[in-house]
């Protein structure tokens, strides 16, 4: 996916939704400035499918050799999909975070969350002023 059709939190998870059928499914994942930031990851904790969750909520965490971060959900949702390959193939956040590197899919509660997130250039300027 293109980052620059995406929303961000400012913790750095990115939002895509999609209309499937009558739901509208919101697939998460992590930003490219957030995972060069963390470098040399070593570990990620992922949620289970069918959790519900508040946007906000931390959701998992991601580890690197220098600290641990939590996740959060910048979206109201239940999680209907985990990408359980990626704990095991954590470069694919590097090589690919806005594609292959999603982390949950959630069945959107509300849309309201969505107004609160950051389109790309809004994002770009928060990461360039060192906001993190």
């Amino acid at each position: 996916m293109n980052p620059e059709n995406l929303l961000f939190a400012k913790t750095h998870e990115w939002v895509h939704v999609d209309q499937q059928g009558n739901d509208k499914i919101a697939t998460v994942g992590i930003s490219a400035f957030a995972v060069e930031a963390l470098t040399d990851l070593v570990y990620m904790e992922l949620p289970e499918v069918g959790r519900h969750l508040t946007a906000g909520e931390a959701f998992g965490e991601i580890e690197s050799v220098k600290a641990v971060s939590d996740l959060y959900s910048p979206v109201e949702g239940e999680i209907v999909a985990v990408n359980r390959e990626l704990p095991e193939k954590l470069h694919l956040l590097n090589d690919d975070p806005y594609g292959e590197a999603w982390v949950i899919k959630l069945k959107l509660q509300s849309e309201d969350s969505l107004k609160n997130l950051l389109d790309f250039a809004a994002y770009s300027r928060q990461c360039s002023e060192g906001e993190h």
